[in-house]
């Protein structure tokens, strides 16, 4: 059962934009996050929601959306996400968030995943034109940004080749292909 919903779990790039996800859709994937395990028990992230077209606009221009597909400026109007969660770090709570950022993301996309969602953890932010955009305080780092979607693409999981390029790409017919290391050559061996 996790296998398969982490073999779903894909970063998915474009989405029925027409697909509108609720506020409290939200607030249920945040749920997750809370209960998740935090570093020392800080819990010193807090969630910004996005679900309206008019906020959603205003943070999709400071992100990034596929490093390895350089042609490509991102979704377009029409397949852009229908909700965003940005992971913000509160520094009056802590001073580092990667654990938690990385396990309160997974938590979020797992869920997603399990309601028929999609979405893509996205690190490459214009921070400071997204902080100004929507007068996000100085106190919290801008973390991550969690799009979120109804997939809108198809991705296929396949064996990294003999070349040994792990680069992810699109074919003809637009089938995002994601290729992975095998499970021999990702464990240490010390004998």
């Amino acid at each position: 059962m996790l296998r398969e919903l982490i073999i779903k779990n894909r970063s998915v790039r474009r989405f029925d934009q027409s697909f509108q996800i609720s506020q409290k859709e939200l607030e249920e994937l945040v749920d997750l996050a809370r209960l998740s395990p935090s570093a020392a028990n800080l819990q010193p992230l807090k969630f910004y929601l996005s679900w309206e077209p008019g906020e959603n606009s205003q943070i999709f221009p400071y992100l990034a959306w596929a490093g390895y597909l350089k042609e490509w400026p991102g979704p377009a109007e029409g397949e852009r996400p229908s909700a965003y969660i940005i992971i913000l770090g509160d520094t009056n709570l802590a001073t580092s968030f990667d654990l938690d950022a990385g396990i309160a993301s997974m938590s979020i996309m797992l869920g997603a995943t399990e309601r028929g969602l999609g979405g893509c953890i996205i690190g490459s932010i214009q921070r400071e034109g997204l902080r100004d955009a929507l007068s996000i305080p100085e106190r919290y780092k801008i973390l991550l940004v969690l799009a979120l979607g109804k997939p809108a693409e198809q991705i296929r999981l396949e064996e990294v080749g003999e070349d040994g390029d792990i680069r992810y790409w699109r074919d003809n017919e637009s089938v995002h292909h994601v290729p992975k290391r095998s499970l021999q050559s990702i464990i240490y061996h010390n004998k």
